[in-house]
C-alpha cells in the first residue's frame, strides 16, 4: 500500500461524494417546491479515511491495484428517509437516473443482518469528470430511516469500542433494539397519512407568516 498516492487516489471519491449530494439534495428540494413529501429527509456522504482503507485491505486481502474495483465503499453516501416506503420511492428514483449505473444491490431490510442491522445498499458506479479524463468511480449509497440510522450509529460506536468483539449480552441487547426500531418505523408507517397531515399544517402555517412579513 506504500505505492498508492492516497492524495491523487482519493480526488475522484471526494468528487463523486460532493456532486450526488448536491444532485440528490436538489431532488429534496424539488419535491419541496411543490409543496409535497420529499421521501428523502436528508443525505449525508463521506469519503472513507486512509487508515479505514488499509485496515479494510488488510482484513479481505485487497491488493492496492484493486482496491478501485474491490473496495466499493470508498466513497458513500447515507440517505435518510422518514417511513420504510420511502425508501422504495428513493430507489424508483435512482434507478431512472441517467448520470449514474447501478451496478449492485443488497436489501439488508427484508434479509437484515444476524445483528439486527437493517438498511438497503446500492452500488453506483459514478463517471468522475477529471483534469485527466473521465473515472469511473463506486460508490455506495445506503438508505434507511431515521430508526434504523439510529440503531446503526449506535452499533458503531459499540463495535469500535469493543473493537469488534462485542460481549453476547450487549449483542443481544442490540438486536432487541434493532427488532423495537423495526416495530417503530411499521407503527410509524401506519401513521404515516396522519403524520404527512400535521407536517404540511406546520409547513401552510410557515408560508402564511413568511406572506405576512413580506
Amino acid at each position: 500500500m506504500q505505492s498508492v498516492n492516497w492524495d491523487q487516489f482519493l480526488v475522484p471519491y471526494q468528487i463523486a461524494v460532493d456532486e450526488l449530494k448536491v444532485k440528490l439534495k436538489a431532488v429534496r428540494k424539488q419535491f419541496k417546491s411543490q409543496n409535497d413529501h420529499s421521501p428523502i429527509e436528508f443525505v449525508t456522504g463521506r469519503v472513507k479515511p486512509v487508515g479505514s482503507i488499509l485496515e479494510k485491505a488488510k482484513r479481505k486481502n485487497i491488493a492496492d491495484h484493486k482496491l478501485a474495483t474491490d473496495m466499493q465503499d470508498i466513497a458513500g453516501l447515507r440517505i435518510m428517509c422518514q417511513f420504510v416506503d420511502d425508501i422504495v420511492h428513493v430507489l424508483d428514483l435512482l434507478h431512472r437516473r441517467t448520470d449514474f449505473k447501478i451496478v449492485e444491490e443488497r436489501n439488508y431490510i427484508t434479509h437484515q443482518k444476524d445483528s439486527g442491522y437493517r438498511s438497503y445498499h446500492v452500488i453506483i458506479e459514478y463517471p468522475v469528470q477529471t483534469i485527466h479524463g473521465e473515472i469511473p468511480t463506486l460508490v455506495e449509497v445506503q438508505i434507511r430511516t431515521l430508526a434504523m440510522n439510529f440503531w446503526a450509529t449506535i452499533e458503531h460506536s459499540l463495535n469500535y469500542k469493543y473493537d469488534g468483539d462485542m460481549p453476547l449480552e450487549v449483542q443481544e441487547r442490540l438486536r432487541r433494539a434493532a427488532e423495537a426500531a423495526f416495530l417503530l418505523d411499521a407503527e410509524m408507517s401506519q401513521l404515516r397519512v396522519e403524520i404527512q397531515d400535521a407536517q404540511q399544517v406546520f409547513r401552510d402555517k410557515e408560508m402564511n407568516v413568511k406572506t405576512d412579513e413580506d
